[in-house]
């Protein structure tokens, strides 16, 4: 990737919670290989752990957690503690309210440093999985990064579709693929002996809001276990996003560890939680199940047999609506009985997931794009779509909410409030922290629920 300012390459990367931070470190390092990568974390409710960036695995040169005010400081001044001049690409990787707040606060920034735009890195934004929600909301608070990638053939067609809907320029929008599609290709057991060394092994990927009522996601648990019983040979894995306390991008009100507790008898011992890498769990995987998580493109890709689940219904809220067409429907009855759902090659590859030596290109043309870019002596500045003219009613709120003006400059106070806090105050500072969150928690996912339940009699 050519720069314009030295020969190493660099990319800075922000995220605000454990699965967009997997995709833009592995997206980063799809655009740039051999560059330096700097990571923020915003912080914010979603802020990950240190176990859940372990589970990534994705290498980076420095990690730091900010402030969204603070971070646009960092990219404004272009050096930091003693570091040389610039980023070459900027990867936000947050949610659309995140993204557009950035935007508008790094083009005031920019604007106001360097009126002439030569110095401001090439700014990226995408998607992290499966879009089957929400899409103009979301595509339209990420219109105005230099490139928007789209994680295959039909999501560009979309996305594109969505920006000239809108009359805004769709030039940004690149087709790539999911960053952490990859993998060993499945093999069956081919033999009793490896039956013996290893049983056929069915994984549940559990997802945090879908579905989101106890009843179904207790239903989805009961019959992962049912499946365990009916099948003592096999063993069934309910893979979990996080552990307990641990916050993701959606909140849990629901968390199956509890779930389970409270299943009668038990688990039975061929079932059983686990957290972890999604591609190690998917390396003994002989069959997948959810109901539309992102996952079920990972197991594809490796050629894993994939059942999205038809039990709760084939509904736009559920998400498995986005794979009609895949031929991977299915109900656990069918399951139980022994289907294997084959997927239909040609939605496969509209959708990016075609293990058959095309993925290793999938990220040249972002690549081009993104070195083209950084290579240009000046850079326009960034124009967003909503702006105080055409969203009045909407912009301003979701700035505010990152502590920025309806023109993306920071609210009296923010800039100045201290970041961090030394010693005792610094501990005192992280238990308040850590009880006002337990107290999020808590009213999450007992004194909401039981508001709506009261509300429903």
């Amino acid at each position: 990737m050519p720069s314009r300012t030295h020969s190493a390459p660099r990319i800075a990367v922000l995220a605000d919670s454990d699965t967009r931070w997997k995709w833009g470190a592995l997206t980063a390092r799809r655009l740039g290989p051999d560059a330096r990568l700097d990571g923020y974390l915003l912080r914010g409710r979603a802020t990950p752990t240190v176990r859940q960036l372990g589970e990534v695995g994705a290498r980076v040169d420095a990690l730091r957690e900010i402030r969204g005010v603070d971070f646009l400081d960092v990219m404004a001044r272009g050096a930091e503690d003693g570091d040389r001049a610039g980023r070459d690409v900027l990867v936000l990787a947050c949610v659309g309210g995140a993204v557009q707040a950035m935007l508008h606060g790094l083009a005031h920034a920019w604007r106001t440093v360097d009126p002439a735009g030569a110095r401001r890195p090439v700014v990226v934004t995408g998607y992290v999985g499966v879009v089957y929600e929400k899409l103009a909301d979301g595509l339209l608070l990420r219109h105005g990064a230099d490139v928007v990638l789209a994680n295959s053939r039909h999501d560009a067609e979309r996305f594109r579709a969505v920006y000239r809907g809108v009359g805004a320029p769709d030039d940004g929008v690149v087709e790539c693929a999911l960053p952490f599609l990859g993998g060993a290709p499945y093999e069956e057991h081919a033999s009793a002996a490896e039956h013996e060394r290893r049983p056929y092994t069915v994984v549940f990927a559990a997802q945090p809001s879908v579905p989101e009522t106890r009843e179904a996601r207790t239903y989805l648990l009961r019959r992962a276990v049912e499946h365990a019983r009916r099948h003592p040979g096999r063993e069934v894995l309910v893979k979990l996003r996080s552990k307990p306390g641990e916050h993701t991008t959606h909140v849990e009100e629901l968390p199956y560890q509890k779930l389970a507790a409270r299943i009668p008898g038990g688990l039975p011992a061929n079932c059983r939680l686990v957290y972890g890498n999604m591609g190690e769990v998917l390396d003994r995987t002989d069959l997948m199940v959810t109901v539309s998580s992102t996952a079920a493109l990972e197991s594809l890709h490796r050629g894993i047999p994939t059942a999205v689940l038809t039990d709760l219904g084939v509904r736009e809220v559920l998400g498995n609506h986005h794979f009609l067409g895949s031929g991977c429907l299915a109900s656990w009855d069918q399951l139980d009985a022994g289907h294997r759902p084959r997927p239909d090659p040609e939605w496969l590859a509209r959708q990016g997931v075609v293990a058959d030596g095309t993925y290793e290109h999938a990220f040249d043309a972002a690549r081009d794009r993104v070195a083209e870019l950084a290579a240009a002596d000046r850079l326009p500045p960034l124009t967003p779509y909503y702006t105080p003219r055409t969203a009045p009613g909407y912009l301003p709120g979701i700035l505010a909410r990152h502590g920025l003006d309806p023109h993306g400059a920071p609210l009296a106070g923010y800039r100045d409030a201290p970041q961090e806090a030394g010693g005792l105050r610094q501990f005192a500072r992280h238990t308040v922290r850590e009880a006002a969150r337990g107290a999020y928690r808590h009213g999450v996912q007992r004194v909401a629920p039981a508001i709506r339940r009261w509300g429903q009699l």
